[in-house]
């Protein structure tokens, strides 16, 4: 029977409160504050094509990508994702909605991506 060392226990406990702690980060990420905007960004080769508030999505859009393979977002209020895609493996399809800051969807043969950004209500400066 292999028992545990002192040093084997310390080990695990650190990397469980490291686990705990990149959890915690990546939720406050991701949650952002509550005055922040969920703008989804649609990139072929590194440019944007689209961006869009999802919150002020009031009817369902498809939006049409061309290139090396032709694809279909779909864009309803508070989610994104690609719906219908012509490359070979359709990662992009199979990834789903996106509705958090930070949640990314990409086509590697047709260099297509979608984020999801956030961009702040508030104000940062008063002018008079």
């Amino acid at each position: 029977m292999n028992m545990l060392k002192k040093g084997d226990i310390v080990l695990i406990g650190i990397i469980g409160v490291a686990i705990v702690i990149s959890s915690a980060f990546v939720l406050q990420y991701k949650r952002g504050d509550s005055g922040t905007h969920k703008i989804a960004v649609i990139k072929v080769k590194d440019k944007v094509v689209k961006s869009i508030d999802l919150s002020s999505v009031t009817e369902p859009q498809r939006i049409e990508i061309s290139g090396k393979y032709n694809q279909v977002v779909l864009v309803e209020k508070g989610r994104i994702r690609f719906v219908e895609a012509e490359c070979p493996d359709k990662v992009c399809v199979n990834t789903g909605w996106l509705y958090d800051k930070g949640d990314m969807a990409v086509c590697i043969p047709n260099n297509t991506m979608i984020k999801i950004e956030g961009q702040s209500s508030k104000v940062d400066i008063v002018t008079h």
